[in-house]
């Protein structure tokens, strides 16, 4: 049974890990696997007030969420040798990645329940730190390695709330005029100058 408590500190170790230093590291690179994670899904959750339509699909495709997918079932497969001497901390481990995907997936599904329910998260994406804040499910390794930066419900992210709702406001109207701005096409002028 001691295999369980171990089993959800690794997996929560693994998140912070493969986060930090594969997705933030490797990923940073265009060229690298790992770039799904930072040029695609970090660009859909900013772009989108933290939504990311990729999630809307079956991970079964090569966006950032099927390539995600692909990861944790290669990693849940990596421990099936251990399964015969510790089937606690594998089975563990197995649901951790399945809690993994699931939590992750809702929270850019829905990114008022991520705000409450894995706030962490929603702040490595949307806070003005995108490297801190690297787990998703729970956040014991940022809390141990000093690398959780709260935002969420604190004034910088009311300031910024009202300076994106400006900017949409801003974009929006810009829109508008443009809708509104009279096209003259040149079958017109010709027809006019005749």
């Amino acid at each position: 049974m001691i295999g369980i408590p171990i089993g959800m500190l690794t997996a929560n170790a693994y998140e912070w890990l493969m986060h930090r230093f594969v997705l933030h590291g490797l990923g940073k690179r265009k060229e690298d696997f790992w770039s799904f994670h930072w040029h695609e899904h970090h660009k859909n959750a900013r772009k989108n007030e933290f939504f990311d339509k990729d999630y809307d699909t079956l991970p079964v495709t090569l966006n950032a969420q099927g390539k995600e997918a692909a990861a944790l079932l290669v990693g849940g497969l990596l421990h099936l040798p251990l399964l015969p001497i510790a089937p606690f901390f594998v089975g563990t481990v197995w649901a951790s990645g399945i809690h993994y995907y699931l939590v992750h997936k809702r929270s850019h599904q829905d990114p008022e329940w991520a705000k409450r329910h894995v706030p962490w998260h929603y702040d490595h994406h949307m806070g003005p730190d995108q490297n801190s804040n690297w787990c998703v499910t729970r956040p014991w390794m940022d809390h141990i390695m000093g690398t959780r930066k709260p935002y969420t419900g604190t004034p910088r992210e009311a300031a910024d709330l009202v300076k994106r709702a400006a900017k949409k406001q801003r974009k929006q109207a810009l829109g508008d005029k443009k809708k509104a701005s009279p096209k003259i096409s040149v079958t017109n002028e010709l027809a006019s100058a005749v």
